[in-house]
């Protein structure tokens, strides 16, 4: 399978004329009934070797993990991780970027060699610069330094995707820094901790707007940004709804109120209708789980309890089937109802993407 961005890396390269490229978006467009860029396309395998490089990455990661927790250099506890664990994780994990995603551009095993690069040199700096885990719960300078080493490890995401370009590169490197952000203003005023909530919805609500401003610089979804959209807009999705549903109680008790499924079959609408504007489903999806289990505890409360789960994936199922069906229909509607001026600058619905 070719992502959007490989053909259009493939023009860039001269392997295919820009034509070429363009007739053959047509051709898929006329084949699938749908538009390339309406099926949010993204590589993540493109053969069995993707699995089998990334199963032999994996063990050599973990080798050179178990290697490292025997190196107490630095280490602050006998037993706990050691900053060589973490350096030697993330430099085997860039030594094996340079030939699988650098020059065969691997996509599974690029994701996994990027998440290790990340996390080991978040384990490294971590355990590194924070003296022991009960000062980090007592000492506000530990939480500032675990803030530091996220930092730390947003520079070097930011110097990989400088090197690999690997699409969810930015998401990650985002990611990180919303956690210093979160873990920067707990340090500043504890008293924030009973607001966790708050914060992480606005850090996904800032996450959103960027994931949009990739998006709408190639609404045609053509080149890599639209890739690195992709993985901000299933970041931020998640860092949106769950707050708002953890504020509306329904991850505290058993049953949900029939006012708060109503709440929550609206909210999903609405979900839905940004999903619909934005041409991206991954709103959609991170809200699932919360409508399942509030549709299913309204069944319940009705008397169908031994159905009501069935009943819920049912009704669910059924309409979200209808809309990928009709989904350049939905979008035509939603679209329409836009201002001028916003509407031009998202995909258009019904087009054939030609040069």
């Amino acid at each position: 399978m070719y992502s959007e961005s490989d053909i259009d890396g493939a023009v860039e390269a001269g392997a295919l004329s820009a034509q070429a490229a363009a007739d053959f978006r047509g051709w898929v467009a006329r084949e699938r009934a749908t538009p390339a860029a309406d099926e949010e396309s993204f590589r993540l395998l493109t053969g069995f070797n993707d699995i089998f490089v990334s199963i032999a990455a994996s063990l050599l990661l973990v080798a050179m993990g178990w290697i490292g927790h025997g190196i107490r250099i630095g280490a602050t506890t006998e037993h706990g991780p050691t900053p060589a664990m973490g350096f030697l994780i993330a430099g085997t994990a860039w030594g094996l970027a340079e030939y699988f995603t650098r020059s065969r551009r691997m996509a599974l095993p690029s994701i996994i060699l990027l998440v290790a690069f990340a996390g080991g040199l978040l384990l490294g700096f971590g355990t590194l610069l924070i003296p022991s885990e009960t000062e980090l719960a007592q000492d506000r300078m530990s939480a500032i330094m675990l803030a530091l080493s996220g930092a730390l490890t947003a520079g070097g995401v930011w110097l990989h995707w400088r090197r690999f370009r690997v699409p969810i590169t930015v998401a990650v490197g985002v990611a990180t820094l919303s956690a210093v952000v979160t873990g920067l203003l707990l340090a500043a005023a504890p008293q924030l901790a009973d607001h966790v909530t708050a914060i992480i919805f606005a850090c996904g609500l800032g996450v959103f707007a960027l994931a949009m401003w990739w998006d709408m610089s190639d609404t045609r979804r053509q080149t890599r940004r639209a890739d690195v959209a992709f993985w901000l807009h299933l970041l931020a999705a998640p860092m949106i709804v769950h707050p708002v549903f953890a504020m509306l109680g329904l991850l505290h008790g058993g049953t949900t109120s029939p006012g708060q499924g109503g709440v929550v079959v609206a909210l999903y609408i609405v979900l839905g209708f940004v999903a619909l504007a934005i041409d991206r489903r991954a709103l959609m999806v991170s809200a699932l789980a919360y409508v399942l289990f509030a549709l299913s505890s309204l069944f319940q409360q009705a008397g169908a309890v031994d159905m009501a789960f069935g009943f819920t994936a049912l009704i669910i199922g059924s309409a979200l089937l209808l809309l990928s069906a009709f989904w350049q229909v939905a979008r035509r509607f939603v679209v329409g109802l836009l201002p001028g001026d916003l509407a031009v600058r998202l995909p258009a619905p019904d087009r054939l993407l030609t040069a």
